[in-house]
């Protein structure tokens, strides 16, 4: 909790905390299709492989998300694999980092968009996601959706799935606020014509970035168990676990899994952490909740001991969690565990900071949100 004492030093780079949000990637072609709250940027990934110290050859982020680590390893001719527990952040990630021919993207484009408009059903569509489109949008969302289901080509046919998935979350009344969706009307672009637009700006995007390594391995799979990879197979890990506190993230991309993953909704958690029985002694003022968490991360490390060379490293970037009882300081959490398991830490940095509340009115400390740099011994 917050106030306690630690050996670990924290250094504060409070300058430089941008880069742990998602902000920063809307300069970026490719990293900007898809609005990721919860995601870092592609800066924080060139930051986290300056905290190295050397370059690496094989770079894993069990906790991928959209693919932001992938696609830098990319440019930088890293070769990277991805791990999450998400089908929609699988699918995202595997898009973002594939290999592409424009020249038959383009054609396909002109086939679909010449596609005379019919109107859909819309008796499958729950009232939930109603809501948060108006009607004219969301037929032609239903539509084109239909539409590029129809695509032999998995690669084209998912090219333009995640294309629809962006533009529909752009001209929604959607608002994410933690783990509940809001709905927040606006003036909204008609879809046809944004997603054109949008298509075109994809395909302009893949010819912005040149990447110098292959395809990256990008898996749907628990970060708990990575037993498809071989002991000492990484030579580095970049990624940021679920925050405690805001773990759930299925919940607000309900819409998307509804209307174009039904069926493939993740069972549980988007990474399971948080979601063991509680067994392991930890001090009596931390949460429950926040101690499965920690149980759960012990064994991610364990596995990232495993597969991770010896003398190398991993960056984890993660926020203290608030409680009525008071901040619990994941970083510190996370180093005391990295510890027992048989890793050197070798730095905390603090990168950013936000004021920790109980009841909404009463400070009770700060929560940082930090790189912490592990080392296999």
């Amino acid at each position: 909790m917050t106030g306690s004492q630690s050996s670990f030093p924290i250094e504060e780079r409070y300058d430089l905390k941008l880069i742990t949000t998602f902000v920063l990637n809307k300069k970026y072609p490719i990293y900007n299709w898809f609005y990721f709250k919860e995601g870092f940027s592609r800066d924080f990934v060139e930051y986290a492989v300056n905290l190295l110290w050397y370059e690496p050859k094989v770079v894993l982020d069990p906790f991928v998300g959209v693919g932001t680590t992938l696609l830098y390893s990319r440019e930088k001719g890293y070769y990277s694999i991805g791990v999450d527990a998400s089908p929609l952040m699988v699918l995202i990630s595997k898009v973002k980092t594939r290999d592409y021919d424009a020249k038959l993207l383009k054609e396909e484009a002109q086939k679909l968009f010449k596609v005379k408009f019919r109107k859909p059903s819309l008796s499958s569509v729950s009232s939930f996601v109603k809501q948060f489109f108006n009607k004219y949008a969301l037929e032609d969302i239903v539509f084109f959706n239909e539409l590029i289901n129809s695509i032999e080509d998995e690669k084209i046919r998912n090219f333009f799935k995640v294309g629809l998935i962006c533009a529909s979350s752009k001209v929604s009344y959607a608002y994410r606020d933690g783990s509940v969706l809001r709905v927040v009307r606006k003036n909204t672009p008609p879809f046809r014509k944004f997603f054109k637009r949008f298509v075109g700006k994809m395909i302009k995007d893949l010819e912005k970035i040149k990447f110098l390594s292959s395809e990256p391995e990008v898996r749907l799979g628990d970060a708990r168990h990575l037993d498809f990879l071989e002991d000492s197979s990484v030579d580095a890990v970049i990624t940021s676990p679920p925050y405690l506190n805001k773990i759930e993230y299925t919940k607000v991309y309900r819409i998307e899994y509804e209307l174009f993953l039904r069926g493939e909704e993740p069972d549980l958690l988007r990474s399971f952490i948080g979601l063991s029985s509680i067994e392991e002694s930890y001090e009596p003022s931390i949460p429950p909740v926040a101690k499965a968490y920690f149980k759960d991360m012990r064994l991610v490390l364990k596995e990232v001991r495993r597969v991770l060379s010896e003398g190398k490293k991993a960056v984890f970037l993660l926020a203290g969690g608030v409680f009525p009882t008071g901040v619990v300081e994941s970083d510190l959490e996370l180093s005391k565990i990295a510890l027992e398991e048989g890793f050197k830490v070798e730095r905390i940095v603090a990168l950013n900071k936000r004021v920790a509340t109980r009841n909404r009115v009463e400070k009770i400390g700060w929560a940082r949100e930090s790189a912490v740099v592990i080392r296999k011994e």
